[in-house]
């Protein structure tokens, strides 16, 4: 059949909207018609070379090349047809994707660490993860890869059972999008990989999608003090909505503002999620983390990135935690749907994080808008429910 999506087919240069040839699913596969696709930062790096290298880094650090590929990881959709051995969904099931794909077999999924299963950790490798083949090509012939073997960014795509979600059908899709990445990536650095308890004093650096996310996982986990970091001010004015008791422009007034509301005591919990993580990044946020505390990396940095900048004597003498997640250390088959019975308790907003909706064509357009920090989350809408 044929369908339409976004493609890069150079980095640097700009999403190409067109349409594509996309195969049946295969054994193991589903044809998904796409609902909704989050805009995150990481497409856009990606897009742009920053995390999607170009050849001469790709060689040196033994990383597959991505291009040419359809983009977006964060989506819903509905359920068009199955491949064969398919039984957990059916013809007008409603999904979330999960880039993070799970096999329920090996020893992450059987040990409840579904966010590392081993199959989940190829979604960097060309072709389907079911046979290495590819399902979407472009019109004269060429594969397509497709985003953390995702490719939302389309009409339609077609991607391994592992890596879809079933919700309730009742469920709105659009908001629904985002509980495939942003939401479950930012709650869960907060209430599940920095353990947010109640009355804790929280700083999230970065207030896109993601750090929107974990300012609601740290709010809804009881913390007493939320400090929002951001250099944008329309991100810095939109915090409190979601739960940010006090806001800070800069990594050094956070400093000096947590050290304030702490009496010198300094942040139980610090979650790091920027656009891209920096060298000195980290540092600071580790200023921020009190004796004994923990500090999260959320957001990612750019793969040639090989070194921080820490304070070792500070870091080990105060006996801090520094640690990393993916996927807010979520387990997709039981986190996604308890993100969804938040949402409609009321706990966790979703529509109040989607700042716009735009049209598959206008994607550069809603990129742009994001660099310029116009957005919280963007969410491309097919118009479809």
């Amino acid at each position: 059949m044929r369908s339409r999506a976004a493609v890069v087919y150079e980095y640097g240069s700009p999403w190409s909207v067109e349409e594509f040839e996309l195969d049946p699913p295969r054994a193991g596969e589903v044809l998904v018609r796409l609902a909704a696709a989050g805009l995150c930062h990481s497409d856009e790096h990606i897009r742009q070379g920053r995390l999607a290298p170009r050849p001469d880094v790709v060689r040196e650090l033994g990383l597959p090349a991505m291009s040419p590929t359809i983009g977006g990881h964060e989506g819903s959709g509905v359920v068009v047809e199955v491949g064969d051995g398919v039984t957990r969904f059916a013809p007008g099931d409603h999904v979330v994707t999960s880039f993070v794909a799970v096999c329920g077999r090996c020893r992450w999924c059987s040990s409840g660490m579904e966010y590392l299963c081993d199959t989940g950790s190829g979604t960097l490798a060309p072709g389907m993860p079911t046979d290495g083949t590819f399902r979407h090509h472009s019109v004269d012939g060429r594969n397509l890869g497709h985003i953390s073997k995702i490719g939302a960014f389309a009409e339609h795509t077609v991607v391994s059972a592992d890596s879809l979600v079933l919700i309730d059908r009742s469920f709105p899709l659009v908001p629904a999008a985002l509980l495939a990445c942003a939401v479950p990536t930012g709650y869960g650095s907060a209430a599940h990989r920095a353990g947010v308890r109640g009355g804790d004093t929280v700083v999230v650096i970065g207030a896109g999608g993601i750090g929107t996310a974990a300012i609601q996982g740290a709010r809804i986990s009881g913390a007493a003090r939320i400090v929002v970091v951001d250099p944008v001010a329309f991100k810095r004015d939109s915090a409190p909505g979601f739960g940010a008791t006090h806001t800070a422009a800069t990594g050094a007034e956070a400093i000096e503002l947590v050290r304030e509301l702490t009496r010198g005591v300094m942040a139980d919990a610090v979650v790091v999620s920027p656009a891209m993580i920096g060298a000195a990044d980290v540092g600071v946020a580790l200023q921020l983390t009190r004796k004994g505390g923990t500090c999260v990396l959320t957001g990612l940095p750019a793969p040639a990135l090989g070194s921080i900048d820490v304070a070792l004597q500070d870091f080990i003498l105060m006996n801090k935690s520094l640690r990393g997640t993916v996927f807010g250390s979520c387990n997709p088959h039981s986190d996604i749907a308890l993100l969804a019975g938040m949402y409609e308790s009321g706990q966790l907003l979703l529509d109040e994080m989607i700042t716009k909706r735009y049209a598959l064509d206008e994607i550069n357009e809603a990129y742009a808008d994001l660099s310029a920090g116009q957005l919280v989350r963007g969410v491309i809408d097919f118009g479809i429910g």
